[in-house]
């Protein structure tokens, strides 16, 4: 119940701001093209409460799923409440969106779809700018730490010190474009090159089908990335556990397991899930002296080998950016996030990624919830301009009822120079937005059926 309610207004709050700021970009620049705006409504349903401004009327509605600007003549067919059968009327309307010039509505179409961008931007500039959370110290090459045996990555030719100068399409990629393009390649072949022992080598891997599944992490390939530099340290050994038998303290750093180097837990813990349970020989650094240690994991939680410890936090240090360099990063960092929702359209359309695949609504506060729980502000502002960044793309889409459908329409009509036919248009709009419905049922379908609770039934 918790995760719900976490999720859901995170999912509200996130939405809602990604929604309004998008219809105010059509707002702004309607108001400055002098089209008459009837409203500008926070949320859908009954008024709640609000006032009236000159014409419009700024108003806060029961349900607060995002907001929209209603702007006299918009929809095809509105005859801005005069009689019925006499669109013409609009158009001497002056105040009326359809009597404005073609170039003056294609700007107010494109005017949310770019507030949407616009924010991204800002949110990142500002996170770069006044907070860029970093690991006190870190790794900063692609360094793969260790390479589960008979996994995808194993089967690729990878091996723990593999340093991936190129992944896909990317050169020099850190570890966030390796994870997105391999959740991107789901059961597909993926080149790369790796530099091993100051060598470069052409090597290929095939992504594992679950990369698609919500909850895929690189571990599930078979790479554990090495980030953090220094030893595992030991906050808190658990009673009654196989740390505590096997004589690990408080304290201790633990430099090595079976003499693998590991330097986080997550790597520990897929090593210790490939043993299943066989003895560990932990080499521990205490009070300045090497102490080695025989330790038996068990299956503290679920199907989870485990020891029993609490490892020391990964210490975190605010290190803002120079204004110019925090907006240099935010603009990498949208640039980047655009060209991977491009290309996620592209291999839509090509057959190369699956619909279900898609993130909805139900996914969309999965991924609130989780940024909303997490320490620190990256993953928050991180999945906020992503959405915001998806809204502005897909709006700009060549679909009708979407803003890059209506700009469609007035490229056409600019090229025809006389307006398509009203009934047409209308036509257009209603199969558009049946399909549309389609579409939104199956994703939303395709998210439940992705929740945990519905795991078992899966094949």
């Amino acid at each position: 119940m918790h995760a719900f309610l976490v999720s859901a207004v995170a999912f509200i709050v996130l939405v809602g701001i990604m929604v309004v700021v998008h219809e105010l970009g059509h707002f702004i620049v309607a108001k400055l093209c002098g089209v008459r705006v009837e409203a500008f409504s926070f949320g859908f349903g009954p008024r709640l409460f609000g006032f009236k401004y000159g014409e419009t009327d700024y108003k806060v509605c029961l349900l607060p799923l995002g907001g929209f600007v209603k702007m006299t003549g918009e929809e095809p067919g509105q005859n801005m409440d005069l009689p019925v059968g006499r669109p013409e009327v609009a158009e001497n309307d002056s105040g009326a969106f359809t009597a404005h010039p073609r170039w003056q509505r294609m700007l107010i179409g494109f005017a949310g779809p770019a507030a949407n961008f616009v924010l991204a931007v800002v949110l990142m500039v500002f996170y770069f700018g006044w907070i860029n959370e970093v690991p006190t110290v870190e790794v900063n090459t692609t360094t793969i730490e260790w390479v589960t045996p008979g996994s995808a990555a194993a089967q690729a030719g990878l091996e723990p010190g593999d340093i991936i100068r190129r992944f896909d399409s990317v050169d020099s990629p850190d570890w966030d474009q390796v994870y997105a393009r391999t959740r991107l390649n789901a059961n597909q072949p993926v080149a790369m090159t790796v530099e091993r022992d100051g060598k470069t080598l052409p090597l290929t891997m095939r992504i594992p089908a679950a990369a698609k599944d919500d909850d895929f992490d690189l571990s599930d390939a078979g790479i554990l990335p090495h980030i953090l530099v220094g030893p595992i340290g030991v906050k808190e050994v658990q009673s009654d556990t196989p740390a505590e038998r096997a004589g690990l303290h408080a304290g201790d750093a633990i430099v090595a397991v079976d003499g693998h180097a590991f330097h986080s837990v997550t790597s520990l813990l897929a090593y210790m899930q490939y043993g299943q349970g066989k003895q560990l020989t932990l080499t521990v650094q205490r009070n300045g002296a090497t102490v080695n240690l025989e330790a038996y994991p068990a299956k503290l939680q679920a199907s989870t080998w485990m020891l029993g410890f609490v490892p020391t936090p990964i210490p975190f240090r605010n290190d803002p950016l120079p204004f110019g360099q925090a907006v240099s990063k935010a603009k990498i960092f949208s640039l980047e996030n655009s060209t991977l929702i491009l290309d996620v359209l592209e291999r839509l359309f090509t057959h190369k990624v699956s619909i279900s695949e898609l993130q909805g609504p139900v996914g969309i506060a999965r991924m609130a919830g989780d940024a909303a729980e997490m320490k620190g502000w990256q993953p928050k502002f991180d999945l906020a301009a992503e959405i915001s960044l998806n809204l502005g793309i897909l709006n700009l889409l060549p679909f009708p009822i979407l803003d890059g459908g209506m700009i469609l329409f007035l490229v056409i009509e600019s090229v025809l120079r006389h307006d398509i036919n009203l009934a047409l248009k209308e036509r257009i709009y209603q199969a558009a937005f049946v399909v549309l419905m389609v579409f939104f049922v199956f994703i939303i379908f395709s998210d439940v059926t992705k929740l945990p609770m519905f795991a078992h039934v899966k094949p």
